[in-house]
């Protein structure tokens, strides 16, 4: 299984996960955060639905060690800060540090989704 984990799980990894679900629908795969929101960052969810993915019944869930052993691939998005960063707390984990879409507006999170694409299209290849 793939994870992807940042803090509040309510945007980066939303989307990785749903873009891992799209080009490699044969993957497990599922998102968590440290600090998980209560619902996906509307903004994020808006630039999703641009590219005709609906990620606004996610639910943000907490990052627990039974995902982390479960997975083969944990991927860390990014980290808001040094106290709740997913990197601090998994021994086997690959840091994408794609920048937070928090309080971005729509331009914005709409490079940060087009670099989680690209950069979850180049992993499906090494799958």
């Amino acid at each position: 299984m793939v994870l992807f984990v940042c803090v509040e799980n309510a945007g980066r990894s939303l989307m990785a996960e749903a873009f891992l679900k799209k080009y490699a629908p044969h993957e497990r795969v599922s998102s968590a955060g440290t600090q998980p929101a209560t619902k996906p960052n509307s903004v994020v969810v808006e630039a999703m639905r641009e590219v005709g993915i609906d990620i606004s019944a996610q639910k943000p869930q907490m990052l627990t060690t039974k995902m982390i052993d479960k997975s083969e691939d944990v991927i860390n998005m990014g980290c808001m800060d040094s106290e709740s960063c997913p990197a601090l707390f998994v021994e086997r984990v690959s840091d994408w540090g794609m920048p937070d879409p928090k309080g971005k507006d729509i331009e914005d999170v709409r490079k940060i989704r087009d670099m989680i694409e690209s950069k979850v299209k180049d992993m499906v290849t090494s799958l």
